[in-house]
């Protein structure tokens, strides 16, 4: 069994968590937490990349980010599933590595995958906590959950709160631009790039706090405080 992880985000694909919270895990970083990313899927095919282009593009972007722990489940891209033996696995993979909270993709959005990921999430989130049941090891639930956004859906959501990652932008970019064939190549150099659009949401979360940068996130449940001392 695993040490108890602070922070674990959920994702369908490689490169989704950068593109969502790549910052905020540069600052839970910064402040002493652990966190890991565990995709679902390893992303392929795609139009540039394949299996082994991914796995180097996913480890250097780990590497950026410092992240303490990165797996993937192995389940299949353009074909993720919430059904019963996907959730097992994740549920499993829960109690393996016993996150104290969780960050998964917004149930809003335009690809299936990241949709699905969200409900698969969250119905393996419950089943982590199941007593006399067949899944293996030790019960365990994860006491708060948050969502991050995602790119495909242009919609203006309304997040539960904004997190100033201004001092960690440049760290998400780095992070986002070792998925080259992703993000890069085959893609209109031209301005706005694909990577201008990323940089210019995260520039109109950060005005939206009053701050430089920002990435939203969304709570289904109330968000406590101890103190206002942090507020921006």
């Amino acid at each position: 069994m695993t040490s108890e992880l602070d922070y674990l985000v959920v994702s369908a694909h490689p490169d989704d968590a950068e593109l969502g919270m790549g910052g905020t895990l540069a600052l839970l970083k910064e402040e002493g937490a652990s966190v890991g990313i565990l995709d679902l899927t390893d992303g392929e095919p795609t139009p540039r990349g394949s299996q082994e282009i991914r796995a180097q593009e996913t480890a250097a972007a780990s590497e950026v980010l410092k992240l303490d722990y990165r797996a993937s489940l192995g389940l299949k891209n353009r074909e993720l599933t919430d059904d019963l033996p996907s959730r097992t696995i994740l549920a499993e993979a829960f109690r393996k590595i016993r996150p104290r909270r969780l960050f998964f993709p917004h149930w809003e959005d335009n690809h299936p995958d990241h949709v699905t990921a969200c409900r698969l999430a969250e119905g393996a989130r419950f089943w982590s906590k199941l007593t006399r049941s067949q899944l293996a090891g030790e019960p365990w639930f994860p006491a708060r959950v948050f969502y991050y956004f995602g790119v495909h859906l242009r919609i203006h959501p309304k997040p539960s709160f904004v997190v100033d990652i201004s001092r960690f932008m440049e760290i998400k970019m780095q992070a986002i631009a070792c998925y080259h064939s992703q993000v890069i190549a085959g893609r209109s150099q031209e301005y706005p790039t694909f990577l201008d659009d990323v940089r210019d949401r995260s520039r109109y979360w950060g005005w939206s706090i009053g701050c430089p940068h920002g990435e939203p996130f969304l709570s289904r449940e109330e968000t406590g405080l101890r103190s206002l001392k942090d507020l921006i």
